[in-house]
């Protein structure tokens, strides 16, 4: 008898807690996926700036964190942390748009190619405040590169797309560079 009232009473218990703690059929996730799917719809941005990486002088913009012994040819294991400005145009006089913020690393042994971890932080126009992520490697040597953009901020919120970099000016003496990034990135 005495387990018998145990196990009812253990049913009892299980039935009142799943029926305090169970949510009421999802609602919450229906109505905030309703909410997004009805009041945006997805269209495609393309966006045109330069990026200027300053390694030499005072003020670097961008500064080795990182260096690991036995360089090799490439330099593999090079990181730097960088806060670049981003402009209109080709000089570093022109408008400045936003900020390129991250890291990158040399992550090939056998070529220059860099892994870029960065977010495009714009301080200007429509976007202003919104920002774009990009994760990829990017081959230096090759005229054109392709990175994926993995996500954003405000008017970027789930993001996606790609940035297509070219480099514009190399200074092999300072190691500067002014890359010119076209990004296509779809969002809300």
């Amino acid at each position: 008898m005495a387990f018998f009232r145990s196990y009812t009473l253990s049913i009892s218990y299980f039935l009142i807690f799943s029926i305090l703690f169970t949510p009421s059929h999802g609602a919450f996730v229906e109505e905030f996926s309703d909410i997004l799917t009805i009041k945006r719809s997805e269209k495609t941005s393309h966006l045109h700036f330069y990026f200027h990486d300053i390694v030499s002088g005072k003020n670097p913009s961008s500064i080795k964190v990182i260096s690991p012994g036995g360089d090799g040819i490439y330099g593999f294991g090079k990181t730097f942390i960088f806060d670049d400005a981003l402009t209109v145009g080709p000089n570093a006089s022109s408008k400045v748009i936003g900020r390129a913020q991250g890291i990158y690393s040399i992550a090939s042994q056998s070529e220059l190619a860099l892994l870029m971890v960065l977010t495009f932080e714009f301080i200007e126009g429509k976007y202003n405040g919104s920002s774009i992520s990009i994760l990829g490697r990017n081959s230096v040597p090759r005229d054109v590169r392709e990175m994926p953009i993995v996500g954003g901020t405000c008017l970027f919120r789930f993001a996606r797309g790609f940035a297509l970099a070219h480099t514009f000016k190399f200074d092999i003496k300072s190691g500067d560079a002014t890359v010119e990034y076209n990004v296509f990135v779809q969002h809300f």
